[in-house]
């Protein structure tokens, strides 16, 4: 339940490719949202994918630490915000979640707007 396995993990290039091109997103500062439902089979309803700019941390620290608190929350708190919708409607999604804050934030004000951004997430999956 509060697990983060590798199977749950955005790694396939051409699910990635097909996401960004013709998914789904929206903005929840510090955090923006791409999702897309795809019906190939998969173990989980949700895989995932965290990014953090290069461009705005230039170092691998600061991008390693946000990327390991934005895990966190959501290894948290999947469970009960999302895939508890995702397996009641039988709807499986690729989902990228990219960080685009100004300033590192700190744990709680992330897991306030992860958890929003869950959230609003699945109002748009439901309409």
């Amino acid at each position: 339940m509060y697990t983060f396995k590798k199977e749950e993990r955005l790694c396939n290039k051409k699910l990635i490719d097909k996401l960004f091109h013709n998914g789904s997103s929206f903005l929840c500062y510090p955090f923006k949202a791409s999702w897309l439902l795809i019906d190939e089979p998969m173990q989980f309803p949700v895989q995932i994918l965290f990014s953090v700019s290069k461009r705005r941390y230039k170092h691998a620290v600061d991008r390693n630490l946000i990327k390991r608190r934005m895990r966190e929350v959501y290894r948290l708190n999947k469970q009960k915000h999302l895939y508890d919708t995702l397996n009641s409607s039988n709807k499986k999604i690729v989902l990228s979640v990219g960080f685009i804050g100004k300033e590192i934030a700190e744990y709680d004000f992330s897991e306030k707007k992860m958890l929003k951004l869950l959230t609003q997430l699945c109002d748009e999956i439901s309409k």
